[in-house]
């Protein structure tokens, strides 16, 4: 099995502007300039509303930017690409297909022989400690399980990017701590260049390399934090509550600006 890494992601003055239903113009995000490495985990968070989905839609390619381009290694994205995995908090398995199928389905769309895609699809399983739910169907699986499915099948086809969308938000406390450990073990072994979104200070504190806090709606880059801790972290350390105060208080600001928005 042949394992790529991952390639570093630029975001060129990105911009994003859509039309209501009343036809006036909504600024979704102001121009973006952002520089992400190759393998790096970064995690972005922010108020309800401000951007964070638009900017990982255009990443993805399921939307164009206004102005501005974002692109992996050498290319522009203009559409979506099976060299960037994508996991949504809806699980989006295909209930059609047992749990080993929705592993194999990127690798037969890349070509891969079934004989080979099989093989991978268990090694990823066993890596998420599936295997043995292999032939089980979708229904049969709890909300861990199938979000495990889910993880196994983005990095299944071995892309250089995996853009991840509130994959644990609905997930109750103890399996979500248990697949954010699982991710980063797997990140460990394959490393991809990640971009997560959370509306969890203490989950992005838990799995970053760098985070980024977005402003309140039109949304834009307010604050870059790395996090030099290593892993396994302990979020009882002075230096972790100190980088989560931060976060608090930055967030804080942003939600006292989309209330005022709101006429809260």
């Amino acid at each position: 099995m042949t394992d790529s890494t991952g390639k570093p992601i630029s975001i060129r003055n990105v911009s994003k502007t859509y039309q209501s239903a009343s036809g006036t113009s909504v600024v979704a995000l102001e121009p973006v300039n952002l520089e992400i490495e190759a393998g790096e985990f970064v995690v972005i968070v922010g108020p309800s509303g401000c951007g964070k989905s638009t900017l990982l839609n255009i990443l993805a390619g399921f939307s164009q930017p206004t102005s501005g381009e974002a692109v992996v290694g050498e290319s522009r994205i203009t559409a979506p690409d099976i060299d960037r995995g994508m996991v949504f908090q809806s699980y989006a398995l295909f209930p059609w297909l047992n749990v080993i199928e929705n592993v194999e389905f990127g690798l037969e769309r890349k070509g891969v022989s079934r004989a080979e895609r099989r093989v991978i699809a268990l090694e990823y399983l066993r890596s998420v400690g599936l295997a043995d739910f292999a032939g089980k169907q979708v229904n049969e699986l709890s909300g861990g399980m199938k979000q495990r499915v889910a993880i196994a099948r983005a990095f299944a086809t071995e892309p250089s990017v995996i853009l991840m969308d509130e994959p644990f938000g609905a997930l109750d406390a103890l399996t979500r701590r248990h697949l954010q450990r699982q991710l980063l073990q797997i990140c460990q072994a394959h490393r991809r260049t990640i971009v997560f979104i959370t509306h969890s200070v203490p989950e992005a504190i838990f799995l970053a390399d760098r985070i980024l806090v977005m402003t309140a709606s039109p949304g834009k880059i307010k604050a870059s934090i790395r996090i030099n801790a290593p892993h396994p972290r302990q979020a009882s350390s002075a230096e972790l509550r100190e980088i989560e105060q931060d976060l608090l208080d930055q967030l804080d600001e942003e939600l006292v600006k989309t209330f005022a928005l709101e006429g809260r």
